[in-house]
């Protein structure tokens, strides 16, 4: 029996409508078009194919029903929508063990101020370019089991800032192990859902297990929303860079190797690109094991992220920041076992208009807050310090915080992070810091790749600023679950500060 709209609508593909109406004049059933949905044929060739019809009809469905669809690359059109019915699962297949290849990389591009991931999308399981009106629902599952989360870095000569500080001692070997050549990737997949430009796109109900280099890459693209995702993967879960318009919500997001919902503004279209009006909001990120939130397990035993941190998994803006950042909202939103909230511009971007409001935090693994303005510019000739203006951080509990790490507020010498509100902030850290720790001066590090732990053991506990200007302090309340020999607060070229209903405040 093949899918009817009826059958869609009675629960036979998951009970879901397409979320654009339109697309409900047609279904295509995949098997109609050759696929077997058994874990052993390669069907991408047919889910292509249903793609096309539906393309060339005007627009449609295509529907996976229940089964398991081996596949290489899937190739978006523009008004289709793809439903993953119950039970359906797209695996990436592996070139190594399936006699096949991925589509290959872009050629041409300059890849001079990003990775390699960043600066590809056809090489992925599933991508599209230039698409409009296209979504992916249902309830199924996107596995990416043949894909890597490898690829090398960009080319940009200037070493200092490229890798966290974290990653000094390891070995050209090692390195190279993470990072292996281009060539090497020819034929290979390292993303599980690649947007390249394109508008109006929605990506909702379905769950990312081993996403790759990224669960979801969007890059230049306008007028989308992630709704009800649940991401667990190795690497990146949803990469957001030079996009506007842009709906986060109700998505669960597991990714303890690397950043779980981050804003890029890269150079990867080959100019910078700001990324605003986006909106993420009733989010769970967390570092857990991977594959220990879908199985619902939660295991803990993973202590250090691929960069010799601790577990990463966090919300972020940046490290790619070329274009800058305006107007993001992240509101209601929980970090488990991971990284906090950074807020980074480090590639001559302005970051401005920022609210951050409703977070709770439960094991934090390095600061709560971590605001660096830096001096990487990774960019072309020109390309200047940035800034950080107009930021709102408020109603934020965390809690079980590294007490190394404290909330950090850094700017540099002549190019101060101003006007930042920090109100009815509640931090509680382990404790334990050294008297010694208090005397010292962490290096300015200017063009150091962005992390909290770039600055070492830092000189107070709850909360260290340096060259910052206009900052505002309202019901800031921190405490510590053993002593600390630290002072809590450090304040270092701060003008203008005003502290308010701060009971540690001297």
């Amino acid at each position: 029996m093949r899918v009817t709209r009826r059958d869609v609508t009675l629960g036979l593909a998951g009970g879901l409508l397409p979320v654009f109406p339109a697309h409900a004049a047609r279904y295509y059933d995949v098997r109609d078009h050759g696929a077997r949905g058994d874990g052993i044929a390669i069907d991408s060739g047919a889910i292509n194919a249903a793609i096309a019809a539906a393309s060339a009809a005007g627009g449609g469905t295509v529907v996976l029903p229940r089964g398991r669809y081996l596949c290489f690359s899937i190739r978006l059109r523009s008004r289709v929508t793809l439903l993953l019915g119950e039970g359906a699962v797209i695996e990436a297949a592996d070139p190594a063990r399936h006699g096949g290849r991925y589509d290959l990389p872009e050629a041409g591009i300059d890849q001079l101020y990003q990775d390699f991931g960043h600066s590809h999308w056809r090489n992925s399981l599933i991508w599209g370019e230039d698409v409009e009106q296209v979504s992916i629902t249902g309830p199924g599952l996107i596995h990416g089991l043949g894909l890597t989360r490898d690829g090398p870095g960009a080319r940009w000569k200037k070493q200092a800032g490229e890798r966290p500080l974290s990653m000094q001692g390891m070995t050209d070997a090692q390195i190279a192990e993470l990072e292996p050549d281009a060539a090497a990737m020819q034929g290979l997949g390292n993303k599980a859902i690649a947007l390249k430009n394109g508008r109006d796109i929605r990506l909702s109900g379905f769950t990312i297990l081993k996403g790759g280099h990224f669960a979801i890459l969007a890059t230049g693209t306008g007028e989308l929303r992630i709704d009800g995702l649940t991401i667990d993967t190795d690497r990146d879960g949803i990469d957001l860079d030079c996009v506007r318009d842009v709906l986060v919500e109700r998505c669960r997001v597991n990714a303890p190797n690397d950043d779980a919902i981050v804003v890029k503004s890269s150079f990867a279209l080959g100019r910078a690109i700001t990324s605003e009006n986006i909106l993420i909001r009733d989010c769970d990120v967390s570092g857990y094991d991977m594959g220990s939130l879908v199985d619902g397990t939660k295991r803990t035993t993973q202590e250090i992220a691929p960069d010799r941190d601790r577990v990463t998994g966090r919300i972020k803006l940046g490290t790619e920041s070329n274009g800058g950042y305006r107007n993001v909202r992240i509101e209601d939103c929980r970090f488990t076992r991971c990284r906090g909230l950074a807020l980074e511009t480090v590639d001559g971007g302005v970051m401005e208009h920022i609210v951050a409001s409703r977070l709770t935090m439960q094991d934090v693994t390095t600061a709560p807050l971590f605001l660096r303005l830096g001096d990487r510019r990774r960019g072309p000739e020109g390309t200047g310090v940035g800034a950080i203006r107009d930021v709102v951080i408020s109603e934020v509990d965390a809690r079980g915080i590294d007490h190394r790490f404290p909330a950090a507020l850094a700017g540099l010498p002549g190019h101060p992070i101003a006007d930042v509100t920090l109100r009815d902030v509640h931090l509680l850290y382990r404790g334990g810091g050294a008297a010694a720790d208090a005397a010292r001066v962490p290096a300015e590090s200017p063009d150091a790749y962005p992390e909290p732990s770039m600055f070492g053991v830092l000189p107070s506990w709850a909360l260290w600023s340096r060259h910052v200007e206009r900052l505002t302090i309202d019901g800031l309340r921190a405490q510590t679950m053993t002593p600390d020999q630290r002072r809590p607060f450090l304040f270092d070229d701060v003008r203008h500060l005003s502290v308010r209903n701060t009971p540690l405040w001297r």
